[in-house]
This record gives C-alpha cells, sequence and structure tokens, in this order.
C-alpha cells in the first residue's frame, strides 16, 4: 500500500485516493489552476506521485499537499461541523414545513367544520324562532347565575 504520512501522522493511502480521484482532481485543479488533466493522469493511484507532480508543476512544499489531500479526503473538524450543523439546520426546517401544514390542514378543516356548525344554528334559528329565544334566555340565566356565585366566593 502506498501512503503518505504528515506530521500529525494520518496519512493518505491509495485506496483512499482511487475512491474519491474525482473529487481529489477537481480539487486539486481548482486549488493549483496551473495543474492540468495529463499532469494529474500521470499521478492517479498513487499518493507519492501525485505530491511530486503537484510539487513539480506549482511549487508547493510538500507538507502543504499532504495537508490539503487530507482535508480533500477526510475533511476538517470545521467542514465536518458545518456539515453537521447544515444536516440538522435541514432537518429542523423540514419537521418546520411538515408542522406549518398539519397546522394549515388542521385550521382549514376546523373553519369548514365551524362555517357548517353556523350554518345549521342558523337554519334552526329561523326554523324554530320560538325555542331558540328560549333556549338563549335559559342559558343567559344559567350564565348569570354561575357568574353570581363565582363572585360571591
Amino acid at each position: 500500500m502506498n501512503f503518505i504520512t504528515t506530521e500529525n501522522h494520518s496519512m493518505v493511502n491509495r485506496q483512499e485516493l482511487k475512491g474519491q480521484w474525482n473529487e481529489v482532481k477537481g480539487r486539486l485543479k481548482e486549488h493549483w489552476g496551473q495543474l492540468t488533466e495529463d499532469d494529474l493522469r500521470r499521478a492517479e493511484g498513487s499518493a507519492d506521485q501525485l505530491v511530486g507532480v503537484v510539487q513539480q508543476k506549482t511549487g508547493a512544499t510538500r507538507n502543504e499537499i499532504e495537508s490539503f489531500l487530507e482535508n480533500v479526503l477526510h475533511g476538517s473538524y470545521t467542514d465536518q461541523a458545518a456539515d453537521a450543523v447544515q444536516h440538522y439546520a435541514d432537518a429542523a426546517q423540514a419537521v418546520a414545513a411538515d408542522a406549518a401544514a398539519y397546522a394549515r390542514e388542521n385550521y382549514r378543516r376546523l373553519a369548514t367544520q365551524s362555517g357548517d356548525y353556523t350554518a345549521k344554528v342558523a337554519e334552526t334559528v329561523r326554523s324554530r324562532p320560538a325555542e331558540s329565544l328560549a333556549i338563549a334566555f335559559g342559558l343567559g340565566i344559567a350564565a348569570g347565575a354561575l357568574f353570581f356565585m363565582g363572585n360571591k366566593k
């Protein structure tokens, strides 16, 4: 196996490099614009060759290149934390959207039911005005009694 060891003893191996080669290539060309597809093809699959090609073409130090590769392959802790925060923010946003949709749907359902109930009460009052008036009077007496008894204590 082909390894690059950095000062902090982390390693980039050939399997990691091959597994993420397209990502590595893109990020290298983005960071060091003078690297060509041919340059990177020469180093494909070998971490040591890759470091050598990048050093030769860009003048970057071995440590700088190794550090860059380490960040591309394993991500920095800041990147990992940012990804985790973004993941949780996305999840929270999805939960909030679901809650809002649930609240809107139930509001519509209750508004419809309330409108239906209001229409039924209005129809009952129109068709039976005397009974409706008697019921309203009785409810008024009961509410007054409760109010009066509540103030007595």
